[in-house]
C-alpha cells in the first residue's frame, strides 16, 4: 500500500517523523512524505495555489517540504506530484489535539478532508495532551492500529482520530462524534510608538458540552477516538 504522510507541524514536526519512520518498518507500506517545509498550524483549508504557484524541496527519495500548506501538499501529491498515486492519506501526528470544534481551524484535519474531497482514504491523528508527549505509545499505537482507523473511512468522509497522551497509553478506542468545544480566549491591544495598534490572543480555557459520544468524552477516559466527519457542510441524500 502506497501511504502519504502530512501534516501541519512542518516537515521537521517530530510526530510525523516518529510516526513515518515506524510505518516504513512494515513491509506492506511504501511511505512517502509530502509536508509544509513550516509550521503551519491553524491554517485550516488555505489553499496557495490561488496567490500563485508553491515550491517543494526533495529531502531524500521519498520526502519532499513544501511552501504551501497542508490541504496543498495533499493536493500536489493526488494530482500527480508523487512518483504513485497514495492509497491512503494519513495527517500527522500532530502534537496536541484536534477534538471536536478544533477540526474547523486545525490544517491537521483539513490535510485529511481535502483528500477524502478527491475520494481517497484519509486519517487525522492526533496525541491530544500537552507536554511530555509520550510519542512511542502514541506512535506503536497509530501503526499497529492504522488499518482498523482506516476502515472507518467511507466516501465524503475523513477519519479524526485522537490518541491521549498518557504514559501507560490508552486503554481502548470508541467511535465518537465531535464535541461542540467553547473557547473562552481574549485579546490585548497595545498602541505602539510606530502609531499601528496590535493585538495579541490571550488563550483561555476550553470547555465542551458534556457529550457521552463525543471524542472529548473519549480521550478524557483514556479512549482513542475515531471520528468519521463528512468533508461536505451539508450532506446530500
Amino acid at each position: 500500500m502506497n501511504v502519504l504522510v502530512t501534516n501541519d507541524d512542518g516537515i521537521d514536526g517530530e510526530g510525523l517523523l516518529r510516526f513515518a519512520d515506524c510505518l516504513r518498518t512494515r513491509q506492506d507500506y511504501t511511505v512517502y512524505v509530502l509536508a509544509p517545509e513550516v509550521n503551519r498550524s491553524g491554517v485550516s483549508h488555505a489553499i496557495s495555489f490561488l496567490q500563485g504557484p508553491v515550491r517543494l524541496r526533495r529531502c531524500s527519495e521519498y520526502a519532499w517540504a513544501c511552501s504551501g500548506t497542508p490541504a496543498d501538499c495533499v493536493m500536489m501529491a493526488l494530482l500527480g506530484v508523487l512518483p504513485v498515486k497514495p492509497d491512503l492519506v494519513v495527517s500527522g501526528i500532530n502534537e496536541g489535539a484536534n477534538i471536536g470544534t478544533d477540526i474547523v481551524y486545525s490544517g491537521t484535519a483539513a490535510a485529511a478532508r481535502q483528500a477524502g474531497l478527491y475520494q481517497v482514504p484519509a486519517v487525522a491523528l492526533s496525541l491530544a495532551g500537552s507536554k511530555p508527549f509520550y510519542w512511542e505509545r502514541a506512535v506503536t499505537y497509530a501503526v499497529e492500529h492504522l488499518e482498523e482507523f482506516a476502515g472507518f473511512w467511507k466516501p465524503d468522509t475523513f477519519v479524526n482520530v485522537n490518541i491521549p497522551n498518557t504514559e501507560e497509553g490508552p486503554c481502548g478506542m470508541a467511535t465518537t462524534v465531535p464535541a461542540i468545544r467553547l473557547y473562552h480566549d481574549g485579546v490585548s491591544v497595545f498602541d505602539a510608538p510606530d502609531g499601528m495598534t496590535y493585538c495579541f490572543v490571550k488563550p483561555g480555557d476550553i470547555t465542551a458540552k458534556p457529550e457521552s459520544d463525543s471524542d472529548q468524552d473519549a480521550v478524557s477516559r483514556n479512549l482513542v477516538s475515531i471520528s468519521p466527519v463528512f468533508v461536505y457542510p451539508v450532506v446530500r441524500r
